[in-house]
Formats: structure tokens, sequence, C-alpha cells
């Protein structure tokens, strides 16, 4: 019998190891990443009741919802540049801890000015999460075997809906008065307090780099080192200054603004649009604004696999990029009978959230160290903006029209735009190749 080859064993024990670290870490981040996601956008489940119970109006929710990345926008990068000196582990627990404790505050919201203040200071305390983490899986896996992870990590994006629609819907139906206690006070509240357990957990759990991790072996963490050195592209850029103004990373942080338009327009809007397409009740508004989740976060997994075995990454973003916006233009066709805008809903949303996973794998292509850290926070920082630009566009155009659909048409030219300057982008930049040189 012939013993197996040193190559073999090597490729073997080589996914083992990744398969070691991806058991280790994706789990934790990806129930952070849900956490983030649900706490930023329960608000738009606490719309159902919230605006009736405070006499605001939808340009109000809009502000209001869009102020929160204000805040995230003026220190995102900041926050990123400190996590280069303090830690990851240190730096995600302190943004859990302190956006869990304020998201649970927003149940006190009485007034305009009080909803605007607490959106605010909610997007400033979570500021540099999402470009944390994506600086984090830098530090464990090479770009060859990134656009997997990093998808693994963003079906917190569709599932904190799969798991947040009928949670949020049955609190708000089965706790409304209870103690006295609004249902959508009870939302942020139940909703907050987790999150900051959870970045408590968050401090004892991880390890800032491969060479802290007591749970690897010294082979182990010498071979996973030694395939980031070998996978670190040439023409990477460094410092930061590099990462705030080169033309590479404003024209990718361009890119994730078009797409971002589409994201935020679901997630703030997707239980509106299930309600105007006729149905009432808070919790099956709740579980059918699941389904578009729970098929999201397949397709990005499906996307993410066939991207990292071809290693080829700007038909994989654009095309999801065209997909949703299709999707989109159909529910505002079909918007008056559910099941048809159901199924437009679930393809416009698989569509965008693929684009945010997949455009997540592209700037650490062309980014390291420093650079990293300020282009990846810059990235998101810019395309946070169209979480100011999308809420409060739609709610203006619902206020003054009565109709969300032309609105959600504009969030679908805005995918199409994205789409388009992908291929701005030289395919040799952002294609992975591993160790042997093969796409």
């Amino acid at each position: 019998m012939s013993s197996p080859s040193p190559v073999a064993y090597y490729e073997g024990s080589e996914s083992s190891t990744y398969a070691k670290v991806t058991w280790r870490l994706l789990p934790f981040l990806f129930l952070c990443y849900l956490c983030a996601y649900l706490d930023r956008i329960n608000v738009s489940f606490a719309k159902l009741q919230m605006l009736q119970d405070l006499h605001f109006s939808d340009a109000v929710y809009g502000a209001g919802a869009g102020v929160f990345f204000v805040g995230y926008l003026l220190f995102e990068v900041p926050s990123n540049l400190i996590l280069l000196r303090v830690g990851a582990r240190r730096w995600i627990a302190r943004i859990m801890i302190t956006w869990g404790v304020i998201s649970a505050g927003m149940m006190f919201v009485t007034t305009p000015t009080s909803f605007y203040i607490m959106r605010f200071l909610l997007g400033v305390a979570e500021a540099g999460f999402i470009p944390a983490i994506l600086l984090y899986l830098t530090y464990w896996f090479p770009a060859s075997r990134r656009s997997k992870v990093t998808a693994l990590f963003m079906t917190g994006i569709p599932m904190s809906g799969v798991v947040g629609g009928p949670l949020s819907g049955w609190i708000m139906n089965h706790m409304n008065g209870s103690h006295g206690i609004a249902g959508w006070q009870w939302l942020f509240l139940l909703e907050g307090i987790p999150t900051a357990i959870v970045g408590l957990i968050a401090f004892f759990y991880l390890d800032d780099k491969v060479a802290d991790a007591k749970w690897l072996t010294g082979s182990q963490k010498a071979m996973l080192e030694a395939n980031l050195r070998e996978e670190q592209p040439a023409h990477a850029l460094h410092s930061v200054k590099d990462g705030l103004m080169h033309p590479k990373v404003l024209l990718l942080s361009l890119i994730y603004f078009f797409f971002t338009m589409g994201l935020y327009g679901v997630s703030f809007w997707l239980p509106t649009l299930v309600k105007a397409s006729g149905v009432a009740d808070p919790l099956d508004i709740g579980l059918l604004s699941a389904i578009p989740y729970a098929a999201a976060a397949v397709s990005m997994l499906l996307v993410s696999q066939s991207s990292d075995a071809r290693g080829e990454r700007r038909w994989h973003l654009a095309v999801p990029g065209v997909v949703g916006a299709a999707g989109l233009c159909a529910s505002v066709a079909f918007a008056h009978s559910t099941p048809i805008a159901m199924i437009a809903l679930t393809i416009g949303t698989m569509g965008v959230m693929t684009t945010i996973s997949q455009f997540w794998v592209l700037p650490p292509a062309i980014l390291s160290g420093a650079a990293a850290a300020a282009g990846l926070a810059l990235a998101n920082s810019i395309g946070s903006v169209s979480g100011v630009v999308s809420p409060y566009v739609i709610g203006l155009i619902q206020t003054g029209t009565g109709s969300t659909g032309n609105g959600v048409l504009g969030l679908a030219v805005s995918l199409i735009i994205g789409s388009v300057l992908v291929f701005t982008v030289p395919a040799a930049l952002v294609n992975s190749r591993r160790k042997d040189g093969s796409t």
C-alpha cells in the first residue's frame, strides 16, 4: 500500500487548519454582525407602531433612520485607526457594549429631537465595527479564501432579517402594553441588551492575531502566517494616506455607495413594502420579511464559493447587482399582488445582499496594513452616506406622493450604476491567485 504524498498530506493539513480557524471565528463573528444589523434596522419594525404612538411623519422617520449614518461616517476612520493601536479584541468588544446600551436606550425616545440624537449616538458607537471585522479576517485568511469567509460573516445581514423579522413582530404583538411599556419600546430593550453581553464575551473569546491563538499548534500558526505572506499582492498600498486618498480606494468607495443605496432601501423599507402589498399584522409582516433574507443568505454563500473557486471577482459582483435591480423594479410593478411582490422582493434582496459580501473582497486585494485599516473604513464611510440618502429620499417621496414605488426604482438605478462601475476596476488587481499561480 502506498502512503499519501507529502503534497497531498500538506494540502489536507492546510484544509483542516483553515476549517478549524473558520469554525473558531466565523460563528462568533456572524453572531456579532447579526446583533449589529439587527440593532441597526429594528427601527424599521418599530416604525410600524412608533410613528403612530409618537405622531412622527414618514419624513421624520426617514431623517432619523438616516442620521445614524452621520455619526457612523464621522467616526468610522478614527475608530479603525484606534483598532490598530489597541487590538481587535478590545476594540470590537468596546464597540458592541456601547452600541448595545444605546440601542436599548432607544425605548426612551419621545420627540423627533430625541429620536435624532439617539440614532446619531448609535452611529457613533457602532462606527468602525464592519471594517474592524473585515480587517480582522485579513489577519487569518489569504486572498484566495477570503470571498467565502467574508460571505459567511456577511450572512449576518440577511439572517438578521430571518431572525429579526419574526422576533420583532412577536415582541411588538405580545409585549405591547406589558408593564405599561409599548411594543416598540420592548423591541429596542430586548434586542439591545444581548448585544452588550456578546460584546463582553468578545473581549475574552477573540485573539488579536494568529500568533496569539493558543488553540492552534506551532506548525499550524507557521503555515497560516506563511500563506498570508505568500498571497500578499505586490501592488498593495500600505500607508494611511494611500488608504484615504488613493484613486483606486476612492473608486471602490464610490462603487460601494451605489450598492449600499440598494441595501439600505431593502433594509429599512422591506417591512413597509410587504405591508403595502396587503399584509397588515406585524407578526405576518415579520414572517414574510424573513423569506427574502433567508434566500439571500443562500445566494451569498453560493456566489462566494464560485468566486473563490474561479478566482474571479468582477462578474461575481456585477451580475448580482443587475439581478437585484430587476427584482426591485418587479416588486414595484406588482406591488399590489402579495405573492408576485414577494417573489420579486426575494430576487431583489438576493441580488442586493450578494453585492455587499462580494464587494468586500475587493479592497483587501489592493490594501495592506495601515492602508487597509484606513481604506476599509473610508469605503464603508462613503457607502454609509447612502444610509443617509436612501431612507430620507424614499421617506420624502412617500410623504409627497403617497407611494414608495418611485423611490425604490431610483435604488434600482443605483444598483445598475454600481454594476457598470465595477468594470472600471482592472481585473488583474482584484482577481485572486493561489500560491501555485493559478486563478
